[in-house]
């Protein structure tokens, strides 16, 4: 049975002498595919178990996304990550949420990742308080992904917000965006990623996705015509009980009766759901740039996934 290659511009960070891109936007040129990963920092002060988990994914992903507040949860500092996996050689891509943080914000965080060198931005408004366990917290909301988008090409470009010039040049950044196949009005779902992509998204990384026709139906109507390179997300699934919760407090998931079943048939979920991802990269790859993999607490997984899709990188 035939393994597939993908190109390796490795998660290392070194890139060409006098080639300002970084390893992730070198392999979404090429004409390989890109595989990504996603780890959530640590709730606590203590980075070293998240930066293992992400040092064992580095001979099998092109670069590894670091979650920002996700579902409005308390956890160490993006940002803070990101800049000691890259001191680790490894390539991050920095999730940038804009619910916490006003504009003045956003921008020093922006400018401080370009100064440590990290270029990887995916843009995301964030979720909403409420869905968190401090519903007190007050959501500031100051920019949205847009916005925020729209800021990184004013850097790009050595724009001041108030001063016209960066005095210290243009950042280099590199800004993806959201999107969730899963969304059946695909007019309002062009519209509004049209808006992103006239901001200044190179590419656009989904949601889970549990059906490859949905996925289809996506690129074809949507992200094919905006010319955006697309990262199909892939959700590892541990059991039924875990599908269910997901479908329940997850926006926008929607995994079917047929994975559910096949969940709850299976003598081992753990490994059913290894397969269930396995099968959908497989898919997914036919139809996209790459894909994402989210295996939230079970990081350790993602190699078995790709092995079992018969993904393998290569050293370009």
């Amino acid at each position: 049975m035939c393994r597939l290659k993908v190109h390796r511009y490795s998660i290392v960070s070194s890139v060409r002498e006098k080639d300002l891109r970084s390893a992730l936007q070198l392999s979404l040129e090429s004409e390989g595919v890109t595989i990504t990963a996603e780890i959530m920092p640590p709730r606590g002060a203590d980075p070293s178990q998240a930066i293992s988990k992400a040092q064992k994914l580095a001979n099998y992903v092109h670069a590894i996304n670091v979650t920002d507040g996700s579902r409005a949860v308390m956890k160490m500092s993006s940002l803070a990550l990101c800049k000691l996996l890259s001191d680790a050689n490894l390539e991050p891509v920095l999730q940038m949420a804009c619910r916490d943080r006003n504009r003045i914000a956003l921008q020093a965080d922006l400018l401080g990742a370009s100064a440590l060198g990290i270029k990887n931005i995916l843009c995301l408004t964030g979720d909403p308080v409420q869905a968190g366990d401090q519903p007190k917290a007050r959501q500031v909301s100051d920019f949205e992904s847009v916005r925020l988008l729209e800021q990184i090409s004013a850097f790009n470009n050595g724009i001041d917000p108030v001063s016209n010039q960066l005095k210290d040049g243009a950042t280099q950044l590199f800004p993806g965006a959201a999107a969730d196949p899963n969304n059946k009005n695909f007019r309002g779902l062009l519209k509004r990623l049209e808006r992103k992509r006239d901001a200044g998204a190179r590419f656009l990384q989904t949601q889970m996705v549990m059906d490859p026709k949905v996925l289809e139906n996506f690129c074809n109507e949507v992200a094919t015509p905006l010319e955006l390179p697309v990262l199909a997300g892939v959700f590892l699934l541990k059991s039924a009980k875990n599908a269910m919760f997901i479908n329940r407090v997850v926006p926008g998931a929607c995994i079917p009766n047929s994975i559910l079943t096949r969940l709850e048939d299976s003598k081992n979920p753990t490994r059913e759901g290894i397969a269930i991802a396995a099968e959908q990269v497989k898919s997914f790859l036919g139809l996209t740039k790459g894909v994402h993999i989210m295996a939230i607490k079970a990081e350790e997984k993602i190699p078995e996934i790709l092995q079992h899709a018969e993904i393998s990188l290569q050293q370009k």
